[in-house]
C-alpha cells in the first residue's frame, strides 16, 4: 500500500561551503520502512542550494567553490541587492543556477544514489546559517 511521510530536516551551516547530510534522509526513509519509492527534497531558502555530488574527494567540492567564485564573484558592482553584505546577490544567483529541489528513486530499502554520490545542502553565504530542507517521502 502506498504511504508518505512529510518531515523536514534542520543543517546548521559555518558559512560557504558543502555540507552533507545524505545519511539523514536515508535515516527517514529506513524509518519509514519504504522498499521502493521516491524521496523529494526542497530546500526552504533563496541563497543556498540542494545538489548531489561526488561525497569521496573534497577537491571536487573545493573547485566548485574557485568556479563559482570567478563565475559569481562577491561585491561585483553589477549586483545592486546588497543588504545583508557583498555576498547577499551572489548568493541569489548562484542558487538560480543550481537548485532548490531534488527528487531519489528509492529502491531496496534505500535512496538509489551511485557509489560516490553524496546529497549536499550547498551554503552560498559566508556566514553561518541555518537552513530547513522539507523532506517528501512517497512510497510503499
Amino acid at each position: 500500500m502506498l504511504s508518505q511521510l512529510v518531515d523536514e530536516l534542520v543543517i546548521k551551516t559555518r558559512g560557504r561551503g558543502f555540507y552533507e547530510f545524505t545519511q539523514n534522509v536515508n535515516a527517514l526513509v529506513i524509518a519509514a520502512k519504504f522498499q521502493t519509492g521516491l524521496a523529494t527534497l526542497h530546500l526552504q531558502h533563496t541563497s543556498a542550494s540542494l545538489v548531489i555530488q561526488e561525497n569521496a574527494d573534497p577537491e571536487v567540492r573545493r573547485d566548485f567553490e574557485r568556479f563559482f567564485a570567478r563565475l559569481v564573484p562577491d561585491g561585483d558592482p553589477l549586483f545592486h541587492h546588497t543588504c545583508e553584505g557583498d555576498d547577499d546577490m551572489p548568493a541569489h544567483v548562484r542558487t538560480a543556477l543550481t537548485s532548490v529541489n531534488l527528487s531519489l528513486p528509492i529502491s531496496r530499502g534505500q535512496l538509489s544514489l551511485g557509489t560516490w554520490q553524496g546529497i549536499f545542502l550547498w551554503e552560498h553565504r559566508t556566514i553561518p546559517h541555518t537552513r530547513r530542507v522539507a523532506v517528501h517521502l512517497l512510497g510503499e
